[in-house]
């Protein structure tokens, strides 16, 4: 079976994972985690300088503010890079999957899986737009796929 044939036997709109790691959440990460649950893909601004950064952290990078809120992101951008996880996979996968680095629209890079779409069928700067990936265990995951067209 190749991957292609793996990629397209999956009903992508309707998956709901299980099993993966619960990523680390702390006092500068935890409205992330929470927006996900509402389908909603938040990115951190520093409230000094207005700078977008993402992963999220304490302190701004230009300008040192510990001061900070959020701006919601549109969820669309361009995939940047990517790589193909091959077995063995990591709990909660069932098939080879893609780590993207997405550049979103509003000018942060970030790692997410790539879904419903073969590896071959990648390029760079191919048009991608988030998907909010239930997990069984009451969590969600940003995922991005391809925009058709």
């Amino acid at each position: 079976m190749t991957i292609s044939t793996v990629y397209d036997s999956v009903d992508w709109d309707t998956i709901v994972t299980e099993g993966r790691v619960l990523p680390a959440r702390t006092a500068d990460s935890e409205y992330f985690w929470n927006g996900l649950i509402e389908h909603r893909l938040l990115i951190q601004r520093c409230t000094g300088c207005q700078t977008l950064r993402h992963p999220p952290g304490p302190m701004c990078p230009q300008c040192q503010s510990l001061e900070w809120d959020t701006v919601d992101s549109a969820g669309s951008g361009s995939l940047y890079s990517w790589t193909v996880v091959h077995p063995p996979y990591a709990p909660g996968f069932f098939q080879p999957s893609i780590v993207g680095l997405v550049a979103l629209d509003e000018g942060v890079r970030m790692v997410a899986n790539v879904i419903g779409t073969p590896p071959d069928a990648l390029n760079v700067g191919a048009q991608v737009s988030v998907f909010f990936a239930d997990q069984a265990e009451d969590w969600t995951v940003p995922q991005f796929r391809l925009v058709a067209g």
